[in-house]
């Protein structure tokens, strides 16, 4: 029996520092798990420092936080459903906390309460991602087992409203969601359109004036199959870089793409500096 780092976020907080959150398990998924953090002060330096990590609550975090327009920070926690293999039914203690959980920290960081909770139906990893509307109302996207389904927040994230569709056709696989500097929201999934998807192919880009009510845009940042996980970040340029992995079981690549708010509203790069498909690492024997 061994123990496993299974996954990992980073995140540059609003005072410039980096975080690492990364969950510990025993095997795949042990009932419990664990989300860990370490924090660098200084990431730019030559040598950076990373603090000790500390474990802040059970389950998993695969997505960065969100700062809020109070300043609070929400973390998202997923508590899957059950164990695996050996693990199966262990830790019964917590199944009414399984689902997507939501931290909060007032002092930046120093501390995390367990603010609120969310069980969506036909429940799988949730890799949920939460954004706070121009109304004041939170938006959380959840992975579930018959697709994405949303829910709402009048009171800050401490408790939903009844989950449902949002109109976004998307597979059993995560996806990204998030605002930009110019108040835009940027949405990564799979597919050529808002309505359609074919699987873990066809990785788009789009983006949404009014809180996703509608979408526009449309960039294909990689239209072969077995693309999954796209996870990223906007630069202080204006630059919005999407990671994501390719035929991980095989080819292992982790590949970026670097593109513009004006890219996703043409359908096609047209900012000279954007690259799309470039590659970050690949093992270097080719798994079998």
């Amino acid at each position: 029996m061994y123990r496993s780092v299974l996954v990992g976020n980073l995140w540059t907080d609003p005072g410039g520092r980096l975080w690492l959150f990364f969950n510990q398990s025993m095997m795949q998924f042990d009932g419990r798990s664990g989300v860990w953090a370490a924090v660098c002060e200084t990431p730019d330096a030559a040598e950076p420092v990373w603090s000790l990590p500390r474990r802040i609550w059970h389950g998993f975090t695969l997505n960065k936080p969100t700062v809020l327009s109070t300043g609070e920070w929400l973390l998202p926690v997923s508590l899957n459903p059950k164990g695996f293999g050996p693990f199966e039914g262990a830790f019964a203690a917590l199944d009414p906390l399984r689902g997507a959980n939501l931290f909060v920290s007032r002092d930046q960081g120093a501390t995390w309460t367990r603010h609120g909770h969310l069980q969506f139906p036909n429940p799988t990893w949730d890799e949920h991602m939460t954004v706070e509307l121009k109304d004041g109302r939170l938006w959380m996207l959840a992975r579930t087992t018959t697709g994405l389904m949303q829910s709402f927040s009048s009171d800050r994230g401490r408790s939903w409203g009844a989950p449902s569709k949002p109109g976004i056709e998307h597979p059993v696989a995560r996806f990204h969601v998030r605002r930009l500097a110019s108040g835009e929201l940027l949405l990564i999934k799979h597919g050529e359109t808002i309505g359609t998807h074919e699987g873990r192919a066809k990785l788009t880009a789009w983006l949404s004036a009014d809180d996703g009510a509608t979408w526009r845009g449309g960039l294909m940042l990689d239209e072969r199959t077995g693309i999954s996980y796209p996870d990223g970040f906007q630069a202080p340029d204006g630059f919005i870089y999407i990671s994501y992995d390719r035929n991980r079981a095989t080819d292992g690549e982790i590949l970026f793409a670097k593109f513009t708010e004006a890219d996703v509203l043409a359908g096609k790069l047209v900012t000279p500096e954007s690259r799309l498909k470039n590659l970050i690492s690949r093992p270097l024997k080719r798994r079998q």
